[in-house]
């Protein structure tokens, strides 16, 4: 028997090996049964060398578990170790005999997994002991056993075992105990062992037996993994159909993929996989982190934001490269070089892809756009490069259904929706049904309305401005038609400011008091034919609040309330009535009123010039109780005018009438306030 200490740089390493090496302790499973597969794929390639000349025999490798001894046993029929390979590769740690085996044979070597040598001792993550039971394929080898207890110590003695390969016999540490259920033991083999390249055998299958009443194990292996995947494949070898049942393998609760992309490449790295562009649409959170990171058809990770750019994590599917580090620290992926190198590459395909699409079949590209638009438009907003890819199979959608790339629509727009400044106005609209009205209006104008109803096409229009030149983008309802795309200044109202002001109080005070919306009204000159009375929302305020709900930092706009402009056509027929009936009304009673206050105004104009070359301290405190009070009789009989315009629009139907169809025109008018909205439309008729 032979003792030693494992050749370690400091009696702490075990600790730190179970606290620090990976960030989850069930990686342990996927470095043993990586290196069963290493010493397998050697094996295996021993073979093709001819340096191994007897029967491979059955390669599977088989994992087992004992719940009443405690531990869990991977076994392979690979290359197995001598006690002086042991010695060289298991008790120098960090010293990897699989870079001693590339650098051999790396011509013809198969994927070979572990790369930096800690792989084994993740075992000590979850065990207080550890056994590897081996054989050397090599002729005349005798069978050994090392084992250690989780301390640099180690004991390695003669061991009895026929066949060449290793039995690696983990005992499992008291507080790691879940880790001997068969259906977690399961659920780990089946996350990342389900394409190793090496059957992985786990218990039997099963079969239901009518005499007992059950599922009973049958004599055959129940392999949990497909050696060959779909990615590993020759692209011209499959037909659309396998892309498809590889997706529902991966993804078997979602709907079929849109389209998909076999990557394949040597140079200037490996790399291989099948990115899936899935129906995502309005789905965007659900729809991330579902690209696999393999590392030679073993999985690494799924957590890919921050590896590859924000806007592929909406993608589905695989990436396979050895060089990708096997290690799952997302910190070191995302620094790492080849990894940046892997990620542009994938970018520049993906654009690719999505380009020689439109371009082959712009008909079934159009179909798919509403599935694809989401992830154009993520590309856009979060990678600086994309728009310059994108901006060619980018499409506009308008509210007619035609498509258009950004340049064909400028072309369509540009003599027609340019304002008297020279800024091209693209015009949208986010719902058709809510916002028909102004969209008929702006196509009665002939102008082009575009439709965003997308999740992320209103915060893309930021960028799009950006990037075209001397252009705006207004939403349908944000303004007036005239004042939507003004080609000339606009007309004044013929109304005096006196009758301005009464009209704008008479409906100010019968406007509903609705959570978190205030009203501005304001009187315009729109002409005869437009409606009399039309709510708009500032283009600027309402994109801010929308943006918050994406963008962390704008929290502030979507606590602000929202903000509509009640504005009222001068004239149109009916607000001349309102106007004509209230001061028909009111003129005998504002008369005294309004005097009143001209007159308070008029002191007020004085006693602010009796002072106003005097400093604050030369001011007396009779001429600023004099100021104080003149002032107050004027708020006085303002509130006291207010009051007789809200007393006599209170019984004037026509003035609800025309705000409850202004407010019913924008989705605004529910519960009591539309039941008597139709109550008093019943009674007008008569």
């Amino acid at each position: 028997m032979q003792k030693g200490n494992i050749g370690v740089t400091t009696e702490n390493i075990f600790p730190v090996i179970k606290k620090f090496l990976y960030s989850d302790h069930e990686i342990f499973l996927r470095e043993m049964v990586s290196n069963a597969v290493d010493a397998t794929q050697k094996m295996k390639t021993l073979a093709e060398k001819g340096e191994f000349k007897d029967d491979l025999g059955d390669l599977t490798v088989h994992i087992s578990f004992d719940a009443d001894k405690g531990t869990i046993t991977i076994s392979d029929h690979g290359i197995g170790m001598t006690e002086e390979e042991i010695d060289k590769y298991i008790n120098q740690i960090a010293f990897s005999g699989v870079n001693d085996f590339l650098e051999k044979y790396k011509d013809n070597a198969n994927n070979i997994i572990g790369h930096f040598g800690l792989g084994f001792y993740s075992s000590f993550m979850v065990s207080k002991k550890v056994e590897i039971i081996t054989k050397s394929y090599k002729e005349g080898s005798k069978a050994v056993k090392w084992s250690c207890d989780g301390s640099p110590a180690y004991e390695i003695d003669d061991a009895d075992r026929e066949e060449r390969g290793s039995d690696i016999v983990l005992y499992i540490d008291e507080d790691c105990k879940e880790f001997l259920d068969k259906s977690k033991l399961e659920g780990l083999l089946q996350k990342y062992c389900k394409f190793l390249p090496v059957p992985i055998a786990f218990g039997k299958k099963q079969e239901w037996s009518s005499d007992e009443k059950k599922m009973v194990d049958t004599a055959e292996d129940n392999i949990i993994n497909n050696v060959e995947p779909l990615w590993t494949k020759t692209p011209s070898t499959l037909k659309d159909e396998d892309y498809k049942s590889f997706y529902r393998t991966l993804y078997p609760m979602q709907d079929e993929p849109l389209f998909w992309i076999h990557l394949n490449v040597d140079y200037p790295f490996h790399l291989t996989g099948i990115l899936y562009f899935p129906r995502i649409k309005n789905s965007l959170e659900l729809q991330k982190n579902r690209i696999q990171l393999y590392c030679n058809q073993v999985f690494v990770t799924d957590q890919v934001e921050g590896i590859v750019p924000e806007f592929l994590t909406l993608l589905h599917g695989v990436i396979d490269s050895p060089d990708i580090p096997l290690n799952v620290s997302r910190s070191y992926l995302q620094s790492d070089r080849e990894v940046k190198k892997i990620s542009t590459y994938i970018t520049k395909k993906v654009s690719d892809r999505l380009k020689a699409i439109f371009n082959e079949d712009r008909k079934a590209y159009e179909e798919k756009w509403d599935d694809l638009k989401l992830f154009i438009n993520y590309g856009i907003l979060t990678e600086e490069n994309f728009y310059d890819r994108a901006k060619d199979f980018a499409l506009f959608k308008d509210t007619e259904g035609k498509y258009f790339t950004f340049d064909e629509y400028r072309k369509l727009i540009e003599v027609s929706q340019k304002d008297k400044d020279g800024n091209l106005i693209y015009l949208y609209a986010t719902d058709k049904d809510e916002q028909y009205s102004y969209i008929r209006a702006a196509q009665d104008k002939g102008y082009s309305v575009l439709l965003f109803d997308g999740q992320l096409d209103v915060p893309c229009i930021q960028t799009l401005e950006q990037k075209f030149e001397k252009s705006r983008f207004t939403r349908v309802d944000a303004d007036t038609i005239d004042h939507l795309i003004q080609k000339e200044d606009a007309p004044k109202s013929e109304l005096a400011e006196a009758e301005r002001d009464n009209l704008s109080a008479v409906f100010t005070s019968q406007l509903p008091k609705l959570d978190k919306t205030e009203f501005i009204v304001e009187v315009n000159a729109l002409g005869e034919e437009q409606r009399p009375v039309v709510i708009t929302q500032n283009e600027w305020m309402r994109r801010m609040k929308e943006m918050s709900r994406y963008q962390s930092g704008m929290n502030f706009y979507g606590q602000m309330p929202d903000s509509f402009n009640l504005v009222l056509n001068s004239d149109h027929r009916l607000v001349k009535q309102v106007l004509s009936d209230a001061q028909a009304a009111l003129s005998e009673q504002l008369k005294p009123v309004e005097s009143e206050i001209k007159g308070q105004q008029a002191r007020l104009a004085a006693l602010n010039q009796q002072t106003e070359k005097k400093k604050p301290e030369e001011i007396t405190q009779e001429e600023k109780d004099d100021k104080a009070a003149t002032q107050k009789a004027i708020d006085e009989q303002k509130e006291k005018k207010q009051q007789l315009i809200s007393d006599y629009a209170k019984g004037n139907d026509l003035v609800h009438q025309l705000i409850d169809l202004a407010l019913l025109q924008n989705g605004m008018l529910k519960g009591a306030a539309l039941d008597a909205f139709l109550k008093r439309s019943i009674s007008l008729i008569k």
